[in-house]
């Protein structure tokens, strides 16, 4: 996916293609379980403010559904699950059926993107 300059020099040079093309072109596309593509239009658009100076990230990346703070806690359910919120998967850009290890330390649980290299635990 490119950014920064490399997004904007991308959008300069494709001139008057569609919005879909346009996000194809770029970078912004991932493959769903069935093999279809799925077009990223709001990392996408992200970028390109980012890109153009516009930072969101400070204004609403700590924030979860109806504006509320995230408060990045969480509780074991009745029933023994650790629910991992919608917003905070949302931070993270995940998809459904991302796969993650379970890494247990001494009072912590880590979650590792599965096939993630070994220096980035």
């Amino acid at each position: 996916m490119l950014t920064g300059a490399d997004l904007l020099s991308k959008v300069k040079e494709l001139g008057d293609v569609s919005k879909s093309e346009l996000v194809r072109s770029c970078g912004y596309v991932s493959t769903k379980k069935d093999g279809t593509e799925r077009l990223n239009f709001t990392a996408f658009y992200e970028a390109l403010l980012e890109a153009k100076g516009v930072n969101l990230a400070e204004s609403g990346s700590s924030k979860g559904k109806a504006g509320r703070k995230l408060s990045y806690v969480a509780t074991v359910q009745g029933n023994g699950n650790l629910l991992v919120g919608k917003a905070y998967t949302a931070l993270l850009d995940l998809n459904p059926g991302d796969e993650f290890e379970i890494k247990l330390g001494r009072k912590q649980i880590r979650l590792v993107p599965a096939g993630a290299p070994q220096d980035e635990e």
